[in-house]
């Protein structure tokens, strides 16, 4: 695309802290952001501990869950999953968001190869802690103040558990945009949970929560984010029944899995990645980002922090509401995300370039940036004590721990997550720590292929800059995958 990708400036021609700058004021974008990084030994914030329930964690900085779509079709880890956990320890980060998602029950896999916590999963389970760790002391030295959980899920409208390029969706109510994107008969209620599945549900997720206890994780995560189900039923306002309606029946889901862990599985602590905000799905094609046509449902009924009346803009007055039921029963930290990776990804993931069912960037990403950390900062005052995760600092790119530093040191945020960032660049959060520089070419510069790949039924890595994935024969795949779009 040339100089510019989507129109907009790309990241890595801004040379120095000051043009980056700049480009904020222009952009009438205004993010913490520091001169020059510190390490660990002279003071860097990103170095201080941080208390989650009792337990000190040695760092702020975070590493989001990130499939590769590459478990083994019975949920236990290939070498490919393997390898990538090792790397999540091999980053320095004290924090490990869950490593990746984790179905509870085989229907609700995102594909065929996602891992289980299930029973039957249960060595698989213990070799990625075991990886993960492993890696850790190999950077480290040691395992103090690293704290791990596993993430658990079902994908709900976004499952595919048998055929990595078909559907299966169980989903909470019939969305009207959705169905309509996704060729879904609006009328067939079998796809919609009934109640008492539900109640089935829940007591897979107790199942898999004292799993992951057992195996030695610290936390789960009650993932309730992206468009997956737990945060499409936050949107269920047409839904009857005690599990949809108003919020206090749209969160029961959500709430009651947390109380039945808390109650059955006390020792583990509990985490949510919430999609604090979402906006209307917007059209896949090759043109700059169009929302679908909502001008039929206003108000708007569909969304969960979306406002009402302009659902291309947020509103968080029932997010902060639901944050703070979270933290008062008993939900010890928060991962704060937006949007979905499948129907308005660069709310989600800003990126110049777009995944193949994208659409060029509709704003110069940086703008996405700015938003996701300027709602966390808006959260901190709802969850108290509770520790946030920032999300979307990947596309900040050169200039990501620069903000990252000054986001903690500020109060923007608890802990700085990184996700697409580590699959290029995994040892970035030690390389900052220890010498208050990056190593400019590993770093992501949000090709998109990591999406890509997957919504082509090909491994998910980083292809343009991890040497193990260049040398795949996915890689070439990927590449035909590409230019068919062309």
């Amino acid at each position: 695309m040339g100089e510019k990708a989507g129109g907009y400036p790309k990241v890595a021609q801004l040379r120095t802290v000051d043009q980056f700058r700049e480009h904020l004021d222009r952009l009438g974008v205004s993010l913490p952001l520091d001169d020059t990084l510190l390490t660990a030994e002279a003071g860097s914030p990103l170095a201080e501990p941080f208390d989650i329930g009792g337990f000190e964690v040695g760092n702020r900085w975070c590493i989001h869950p990130m499939e590769g779509w590459d478990a083994n079709i019975d949920g236990s880890p290939s070498e490919l999953t393997l390898r990538r956990w090792r790397r999540f320890g091999l980053s320095g980060a004290k924090l490990i968001w869950g490593g990746e998602a984790a179905a509870v029950q085989h229907d609700g896999r995102a594909n065929p190869n996602q891992t289980l916590a299930t029973a039957e999963n249960r060595a698989g389970l213990a070799a990625l802690l075991a990886e993960l760790q492993a890696g850790h002391r190999e950077t480290t030295g040691s395992l103090d103040g690293f704290f791990v959980g596993l993430q658990l899920t079902h994908s709900g409208r976004f499952c595919k558990p048998h055929d990595k390029k078909r559907f299966e969706p169980r989903i909470a109510y019939h969305h009207p945009l959705l169905d309509e994107k996704y060729g879904i008969d609006p009328n067939d209620s079998s796809l919609v949970w009934t109640d008492d599945d539900l109640e089935k549900l829940i007591d897979s997720y107790v199942a898999a929560a004292r799993l992951a206890y057992d195996v030695g994780y610290q936390f789960v995560d009650i993932k309730a984010c992206h468009g997956y189900l737990l945060h499409e039923f936050l949107s269920a306002r047409i839904r009857p029944g005690k599990f949809g309606g108003d919020l206090a029946g749209r969160s029961r889901l959500l709430l009651e899995i947390i109380r039945r862990v808390r109650a059955e599985v006390p020792g583990l602590q509990v985490g949510v990645r919430l999609s604090v905000f979402d906006i209307v799905p917007y059209r896949t094609s090759r043109e700059p980002g169009e929302p679908m046509d909502f001008g039929g449902l206003l108000p708007y009924e569909y969304g969960f922090g979306v406002d009402r009346d302009n659902p291309l803009d947020y509103d968080l007055a029932e997010p902060l509401e639901l944050i703070r039921t979270l933290v008062d029963n008993g939900v010890t930290l928060l991962n704060i995300s937006c949007g979905s990776p499948y129907y308005n990804p660069h709310i989600q993931r800003p990126a110049i370039f777009p995944p193949s069912d994208g659409y060029l960037p509709p704003e110069d990403p940086l703008v996405g940036v700015w938003r996701q950390l300027d709602v966390v900062r808006q959260c901190e005052t709802a969850s108290g004590n509770v520790p946030l995760v920032g999300s979307g600092y990947s596309y900040l790119q050169d200039y990501l721990p620069h903000v990252a530093q000054a986001a903690v040191r500020e109060g923007w945020v608890d802990f700085v997550g990184l996700g697409r960032m580590v699959l290029s660049y995994p040892e970035l959060p030690h390389d900052v720590l220890a010498t208050g520089q990056m190593k400019r070419k590993l770093i992501c510069r949000t090709f998109s292929d990591c999406t890509t790949a997957p919504r082509h039924g090909i491994l998910s890595g980083c292809y343009p800059l991890d040497e193990h994935y260049k040398k795949m024969p996915e890689r070439q795949a990927l590449i035909d995958a590409k230019k068919a779009l062309e």
